[in-house]
């Protein structure tokens, strides 16, 4: 009996991990651009989170030091730190066009003359035709 249980314990196990070592298709350029935009905008949101903690902390130290003050005490010098710095506002990154939008095959002006003419590679370096 013990056996058993454990034998069907075991089955169930793996019948519900086996979905879990399937592979997912990789993700199209769509999704690949979205996550690229979160992660861009989670980065934003945790520098100014910094810079608001940074502004909490600069307020509470000037607080303490005031309170300090009013009580007779002498409060510590201000340790010197990096001011704090303001991300500014959100920008989302541009994509980049796609090579055939940016011109990257094309040549670089509009032909004048056809590729190839009569004169020789001697004649074009200035040098008598033999």
């Amino acid at each position: 009996m013990r056996r058993a249980t454990s034998f069907v314990a075991l089955t169930a196990a793996a019948l519900i991990a086996m979905p879990a070592l399937a592979k997912l298709p990789a993700p199209s350029d769509e999704a690949k651009a979205k996550a690229a935009a979160a992660a861009a905008k989670t980065a934003w949101s945790d520098k100014v989170a910094g810079y608001q903690l940074c502004q909490a902390m600069d307020r509470v130290a000037e607080s303490y030091r005031k309170s300090a003050k009013a009580a007779g005490k002498e409060a510590p010098a201000a340790v010197d730190t990096p001011a704090c710095t303001d991300p500014g506002p959100f920008v989302a990154a541009v994509p980049a066009p796609p090579l055939e939008a940016a011109g990257a095959h094309s040549p670089p002006g509009t032909a004048t003359a056809p590729p190839s003419g009569k004169a020789t590679a001697a004649e074009l370096q200035g040098q008598p035709k033999k």
